[in-house]
């Protein structure tokens, strides 16, 4: 038995599936298996993966449930006491089990995952010189009642399936990704807000894994907002895995949150919604949090009035 199961969510990504596997393949660390979870691809990515000559790949395949479902799924099948995940249009450097694995150990059993820092290409952007702007450090990060929200925040956005190795017993016992109505959206934001609520959670700065943002299927969205994100739409079911003397710093980070996806949805001319958006979560005392100001102009009929004329403008300077 392996002690560490790859999971990989496959859904039309025939293109760049073999770079996936081959990265994987090339780990320096070895003793693992590789479950490509076929989330209903209609392209020929699963007989790729089915032709893979590495014995420790194989493959599942279910109807089209979304990449929460998928890596659900994944972790039902593992074997392995620990978990990583890489989506199939992104790679590891060889490096990247051993030293997440090594970090983990290291660490000790407290500790419930390690989570890194990647690449972000086309545009080769080192991601950990953005969490250093933002204030994060290298170290074990454990959420109390002093947390201050906006460094919660900022650590939730830092925390990626693509960059953590963490034990198989954490997705179970926080019930996994979230998967209802075929979520495609901070799927994985909904899980690791409740890990940073109730786990420790080791930090790493150095980058060991590519994120192809070209690739991403919902990268370069210029028709409008992507979807609320589910621990906004479903609040309750965090509040119900948050520690009671959290429940302070919970309600400013799901505020924080929803403020930033209210200037959103006002700048794609959907004030109404960013309105209704910040009723359900702005409390008194808001107007301390970031993003408060901008998302009151954004949930008026002036923040689609100021979002229209910037997307008119930055057509017309990209213009040939």
């Amino acid at each position: 038995m392996s002690r560490l199961s790859v999971v990989v969510p496959l859904y039309n990504k025939a293109p760049y599936i073999r770079r996936c596997l081959d990265s994987i393949g090339r780990q320096s660390y070895s003793d693992f298996e590789v479950i490509v979870v076929n989330d209903g691809s209609t392209d020929d990515g699963p007989a790729i993966v089915s032709s893979y000559a590495d014995r420790r790949v194989w493959l599942v395949t279910q109807a089209n449930a979304g990449p929460g479902a998928a890596r659900n799924r994944g972790i039902a099948e593992a074997q392995g006491e620990l978990v990583a995940f890489l989506d199939a249009d992104d790679n590891w450097l060889p490096e990247y089990l051993m030293e997440g694995v090594t970090a983990l150990d290291k660490a000790g059993p407290d500790v419930a995952a390690v989570s890194s820092a990647y690449i972000e290409q086309p545009r080769n952007f080192d991601i950990a010189i953005l969490w250093r702007k933002r204030g994060l450090t290298e170290r074990v990060y454990r959420a109390d009642a002093g947390t201050d929200p906006r460094e919660f925040v900022h650590l939730l956005a830092a925390v990626t399936p693509l960059g953590t190795v963490a034990r198989r017993d954490l997705f179970r016992r926080w019930e996994g990704f979230y998967s209802e109505e075929g979520c495609i959206y901070a799927e994985d934001s909904f899980l690791w807000l409740k890990v940073l609520l109730n786990e420790l959670v080791l930090l790493r700065f150095k980058p060991l894994a590519e994120y192809h943002r070209d690739a991403s299927a919902l990268t370069g969205n210029s028709k409008g907002p992507r979807p609320v994100e589910p621990f906004l739409n479903r609040p309750e079911l965090i509040e119900a895995a948050c520690p009671e003397p959290l429940a302070e710093l919970l309600r400013q980070v799901l505020e924080i949150r929803a403020f930033k996806t209210a200037c959103v949805l006002g700048y794609w001319g959907h004030w109404r919604e960013a309105a209704e958006l910040r009723k359900k979560f702005a409390r008194h005392g808001g107007w301390r949090l970031p993003y408060f100001f901008p998302s009151l102009v954004c949930s008026t009929p002036l923040g689609s009035f100021l979002g229209t004329a910037w997307r008119t403008v930055t057509t017309i300077a990209s213009a040939p």
